[in-house]
């Protein structure tokens, strides 16, 4: 291989914005051969593997880490040459720059070429096979180019497979990707985004100094060269600016980490209770500095008091519940006098948080297996904490519950600093309901306050019973509705989500709320029918749903239970805009004015509200968005069927209505997000999805159907599937 210059490299990056090495400084001479690699949250998490090889960094980004599994092929893809001195980088790259995120030296050691073929010969064959000597990684591995793309892809795509050997772990994937430290400086990566703990270690660097540990590059980066943002000063002191300006998200800007120090107040007593910051609901997290991620707990949001040994538990709204939740009140008493915020969930088998296990708990009056998250502390002894940064509240939580055996029923709920969209699709991938993000440098305002976002896996809402409706003496469906302008509108019906064990212990509330009258008003209050009873607006459900319709009205809504720690009075419609601000509902929008494009899965949907279906049953189109979001739901169980192999689209671009047309092959201006794989006997590259967010890609140019190839996944060449054509009217089966 010539030596190639780092002119791609420097290109896509201002040295004035960001800290990243341009290649200048002295790299100490090594008898060996070396390799770092990079965990790098950006855009989406990666782990980026780099080899030494004639003076550069040969680079790769592997999409889902590498794998000790031998059967397990990982994506990487080829990327630019990085320099040398980029094997000691270990910081944040600044938002709105290229590859913007924190960067952590997860691993670094040497790397020797394995086989008869040069190391050169080897990469231009497209097949590197080398030896890994790491603090992590070692033994055999192989790089392997996939076919077709060196020329006529749009990158160029390798696999990273680890040989069988002694240090593989055949069917243990992603153990190793669970270690989080730093092998440069034992650094987490949110420790790295905050600029805290040790610097790291120079490892390629000649100089012996050690890196700076603040490295969270937002302004002038320390050789001095370029000018700082407007209202930030060189050592991260922000000066006084526009409270009410906001970034490009609509969000306002996270303040920098280093914040002036602000003491706690001093009180007499510990209040007994204090109205709960509340969360804006936004459809995608803020993704920039300044904020922390944490999971989204599906139960019952509490304060928990102790007082002189004794624990009090209340609801949101101030109720006491100590005796509902006996036994976290037990164990609480072994912590001094404080104030927490948190909630109170049950755990299934996997350990994910259950409503109805929570539901089924309170009715049944077991509370031992039920656990507090404490997330906020608000008071510890005589201090008012609130007027603290969440950060320094949430390190003293952590050490007042963690210097502590309270039992497993009271435990401290982490946060991450990593990527906002990555966050949120591994709780997607969990099945865990969202994410809530927080301003690390706000203190603690009751209320919704814009510090705290939240972003659902599904959406979800909370709603008010206002009817029911029966068949053969059984419950049929929830009439709902919610608060909009002070008054009681029908949003529509809840069908599913209540089994038998259900129905039966709702049917006696209900029966004994029933009244004469309908509680709703408005132009979409349903009509009385026979198989209609209405009931007093009292009973707080949750529900899951698909979304609202054009109308106002809760699209496939499934029963969660019933929020009895809620006012009725308290629910209105929860509508998400980016901006985490609460819209209005839909029928008060003006229908003539178009969305703006909205993102899903991080791809922007153009048109959203365009209709590509005319009717979804309930007399309301199905739209662009609605099919990209569906994508989004069903992707995990799609995506086995469709990854290695080439797929045909039948695209409907103004819907089923308009022109159709199949695609094949790879167009001008496809996203990147598609695979594009060759054929033998094809010039041109196929069209191939191997990750669901290529399927919120496959909703916005208007695709409704997929039709992937028979064959074997990542050979073409190869069938791989026994497709069975039985029609009915030909053959005559045993249920006719």
């Amino acid at each position: 291989m010539a030596k190639p210059a780092l002119t791609v490299y420097r290109t896509k990056r201002d040295f004035s914005k960001t800290a990243e090495p341009s290649g200048d400084h002295r790299v100490a001479p090594s008898p060996r051969l070396r390799f770092v690699v990079q965990k790098h949250a950006a855009r989406q998490l990666h782990y980026d593997l780099r080899l030494e090889w004639d003076g550069v960094f040969k680079s790769w980004a592997v999409a889902r880490g590498p794998s000790l599994d031998p059967a397990d092929k990982r994506l990487a893809v080829e990327v630019e040459d990085h320099p040398l001195d980029y094997g000691d980088f270990e910081g944040t790259i600044p938002r709105g720059e290229y590859g913007g995120g924190t960067v952590q030296l997860w691993d670094r050691g040497f790397w020797s070429p394995e086989g008869a073929l040069s190391t050169e010969e080897a990469f231009n064959k497209g097949d590197l096979k080398f030896t890994l000597d790491g603090s992590r990684l070692q033994g055999s591995w192989v790089l392997v180019r996939m076919r077709g793309d060196r020329y006529g892809g749009k990158r160029t795509n390798w696999l990273l497979i680890k040989h069988r050997d002694a240090s593989s772990k055949p069917g243990d994937a992603d153990s190793l990707l669970k270690e989080d430290r730093s092998v440069a400086s034992g650094r987490s990566m949110e420790q790295i985004a905050g600029g805290i703990g040790r610097r790291p270690k120079p490892f390629m660097l000649a100089s012996t100094k050690l890196a700076r540990a603040d490295a969270v590059w937002t302004g002038k980066p320390p050789d001095g060269h370029g000018k700082p943002p407007d209202g930030q000063t060189l050592d991260g002191q922000t000066k006084a600016r526009d409270p009410d300006a906001r970034d490009t998200e609509g969000q306002p800007p996270a303040k920098p980490t280093h914040l002036k120090r602000r003491k706690p107040l001093m009180v007499r007593e510990v209040p007994k209770f204090i109205e709960p910051q509340l969360c804006k609901l936004a459809e995608r997290p803020p993704d920039h500095p300044g904020w922390a991620h944490e999971v989204k707990l599906d139960g019952y949001r509490a304060q928990l008091r102790v007082n002189d040994g004794r624990a009090v538990v209340r609801t949101r709204t101030g109720l006491d519940w100590t005796p509902r939740f006996a036994a976290i009140a037990k164990d609480a008493e072994a912590l001094p006098d404080c104030l927490v915020d948190g909630e109170v969930v049950a755990l299934d088998k996997r350990g994910l948080p259950s409503f109805g296990a929570l539901q089924a708990a309170l009715s049944e009056e077991k509370s031992e297996n039920l656990v507090f998250f404490a997330f906020d502390l608000l008071f510890e002894g005589r201090e008012d904490l609130r007027t603290l940064p969440l950060i320094e509240r949430k390190a003293r939580l952590e050490k007042l519950i963690g210097s502590r055996d309270l039992g497993g029923r009271i435990r401290y709920i982490a946060h991450l600093v990593s990527n906002a969209e990555a966050v949120l699709s591994s709780a997607r991938n969990m099945g865990l309901e969202g994410i809530v993000s927080k301003r690390l440098d706000a203190p603690y305002r009751s209320g919704r306050a814009g510090s705290w976002i939240k972003a659902k896996c599904r959406p979800g809402q909370e709603v008010i019973l206002g009817g029911w409706t029966t068949e053969g003496g059984t419950l049929r469906s929830l009439l709902a509705g919610a608060y909009r302008d002070g008054s009681l509108v029908y949003v529509g019906r809840i069908g599913t989500g209540f089994g038998h064990a259900v129905a039966k212990s709702l049917l006696p509330r209900l029966q004994k709320l029933t009244r004469e009258t309908s509680p709703f008003s408005g132009a979409n209050a349903p009509p009385k029918e026979r198989n209609v009873r209405w009931l007093e607006p009292t009973l707080v459900a949750e529900i899951e749903f698909a979304g609202w319709t054009g109308s106002g009205m809760i699209r496939e809504a499934a029963f969660k239970g019933l929020r009895e720690d809620k006012d009725a009075k308290e629910v209105v419609e929860e509508m998400s805009n980016a901006d985490g601000s609460t819209d209005k509902a839909p029928a008060q929008r003006d229908k003539s004015s178009a969305r703006p494009a909205t993102k899903v899965l991080g791809v922007s949907i153009s048109k959203p509200d365009k209709a590509l279906w005319p009717d979804a049953g309930d007399g309301t189109p199905v739209t662009k968005l609605d099919l990209a979001r569906y994508y989004e739901r069903v992707g995990e169980w799609m995506l086995p069927h469709l990854a290695g192999r080439p797929c045909s689209l039948l695209r409907a671009p103004d819907g089923i209505g308009g022109e159709q047309f199949f695609q094949r092959h790879a167009m001008a201006g496809m996203s990147d997000l598609f695979e594009l794989v060759k054929v033998r006997g094809d010039r041109a590259a196929y069209v191939q999805i191997d990750r669901i967010e290529a399927l919120a890609a496959v909703a916005q140019i208007g695709a409704l159907e997929l039709h992937p190839w028979n064959c074997a996944a990542n050979d073409p060449e190869v069938a791989g599937r026994l497709v069975f054509d039985l029609s009915r009217p030909r053959l005559r089966f045993a249920s006719d």
